[in-house]
């Protein structure tokens, strides 16, 4: 995906600042798409501090969006949803610097999915300058350290790459391993 968007932004130097934000709202309206791929893309478009800047900026922009959006039309659905997931519930029962600092401590752990966050955000009582602000503060610590990841990564040769891979693999294959001994256990 990231070789597709670098393409992208090859054959469209001059919009590729517009084609970057785009699309970077439209993962945080679907909500549930993983957006390091915009951030490599970025910062081997446009260097590490324009490339992470403009990432921060799509980050930020595509979640108000999402949040005006969830607000608007899918308050309902959404509501229903959120069952599912404890945190977002107190999310959307929370106010004015409990929501806020909610908000803020969710977009920091990087295992929340985005969506997830600005669905209870928008069901709740939060405003949209408000929810903009918080998912920011919170945002960038993540976002930092994620281009900085992404940019040591590219620039890894084929090696570091394999060891990489490997250990991936690896957690991956751990991780299967407990999943199934806790199964059985039950």
């Amino acid at each position: 995906m990231k070789e597709s968007l670098l393409e992208l932004f090859q054959q469209n130097p001059q919009m590729a600042i517009a084609i970057s934000l785009l699309i970077s709202i439209l993962i945080a309206v679907i909500g549930l798409l993983p957006s390091f791929f915009i951030t490599a893309a970025n910062i081997l478009f446009f260097g590490f501090w324009q490339g992470t800047l403009l990432s921060f900026l799509g980050e930020a922009l595509g979640a108000v969006v999402a949040f005006l959006l969830y607000r608007k039309g899918f308050k309902k659905a959404i509501t229903q949803q959120l069952v599912k997931f404890p945190k977002a519930q107190q999310l959307v029962l929370a106010k004015g610097k409990q929501a806020f600092l909610l908000v803020v401590s969710l977009r920091l752990l990087p295992f929340v999915p985005s969506g997830i966050v600005t669905f209870g955000a928008a069901v709740g009582t939060m405003t949209a300058f408000q929810f903009l602000i918080a998912s920011s503060v919170g945002k960038a610590p993540a976002l930092l350290i994620e281009a900085y990841s992404v940019h040591q990564v590219t620039r890894f040769q084929w090696q570091g790459k394999l060891i990489l891979a490997v250990a991936a693999i690896s957690l991956l294959i751990y991780a299967l391993r407990h999943f199934k001994r806790k199964r059985k256990t039950r």
